[in-house]
């Protein structure tokens, strides 16, 4: 994980807060390094973990887990990360379509890709406590990553926030969990299933954290900028959201936090 980052969210894994949906958004530039500090901070924080990784494979994931001080390896084998391959399930399924067990990304054997029920069963399953004598981690968190893929998949937007919700209910009313979950922002591209579910993630969410490039293009010294928003939906309208801006320069093991116009690339 990031101190610096949890500085500016005012967290630490000793102190999470729980029944929150984190939204991670990306634009014009690549938003994986908030993944990994997520990841990394959860399994610090001693939490029980269904990471639905649909974008890279487990080797990378526990390189860079590695780096930020956390294995992904050691996690799964005592129990407390679940790693779902999207990748290699997706190519096991499309190429062994004669294999009929349930399998979490069911929905690619469909001729209609819209029903993502089997995937909101394996969470469920993976996140319920069991009385069987396993570790009692603090509190569960689904992790995705990409929700955007799904898309490209063919599942339509409905369905995916469908699918978020569910997992809304579970993992955090019931559960008193967190989920925080990577999508792309194509806003400028006129995607409009992109479009419909960036809004409807955005509505749901408590925190967003939105990475995008320098309008200037590419800089050594300054790799992009970060906004933050904190969405609070109790409070009245006039006191419920918080922004801060800053912009951020990723290094091999972490990465720096700065203010706008503090740093002398970028005037």
């Amino acid at each position: 994980m990031f101190p610096e980052l949890n500085n500016l969210l005012s967290t630490t894994p000793d102190r999470p807060e729980q029944g929150k949906l984190t939204l991670l958004c990306d634009a014009k530039t690549d938003g994986s390094f908030l993944v990994h500090h997520f990841l990394s901070f959860y399994l610090k924080a001693n939490c029980k973990v269904c990471f639905v990784a649909l974008v890279q494979s487990f080797s990378h994931y526990n390189i860079v887990g590695q780096k930020l001080g956390v294995s992904l390896t050691a996690a799964r084998e005592r129990g407390q990360l679940v790693f779902l391959e999207g990748l290699k399930s997706s190519a096991d399924i499309l190429f062994h379509a004669q294999d009929q067990e349930p399998h979490p990304l069911q929905f690619l054997r469909e001729a209609s890709a819209g029903n993502l029920q089997s995937l909101y069963e394996f969470v469920q399953a993976t996140l319920n406590p069991v009385d069987s004598g396993e570790t009692a981690w603090k509190y569960p968190v689904l992790l995705v990553d990409n929700l955007s893929v799904l898309l490209s998949l063919g599942v339509g937007p409905v369905a995916v926030l469908d699918f978020m919700q569910y997992c809304r209910a579970t993992v955090c009313c019931e559960l008193k969990g967190n989920i925080v979950a990577l999508v792309h922002d194509n806003s400028d591209a006129e995607d409009e299933e992109s479009n419909i579910l960036l809004n409807g993630l955005s509505h749901q969410s408590h925190l967003i954290l939105r990475a995008e490039g320098l309008a200037t293009g590419f800089c050594k010294d300054v790799h992009g900028q970060l906004s933050i928003l904190w969405r609070r939906s109790s409070q009245p309208t006039a006191q419920r959201d918080r922004s801060l801006t800053y912009q951020y320069k990723i290094q091999d093991k972490n990465v720096s936090f700065f203010a706008k116009g503090m740093s002398s690339a970028v005037l």
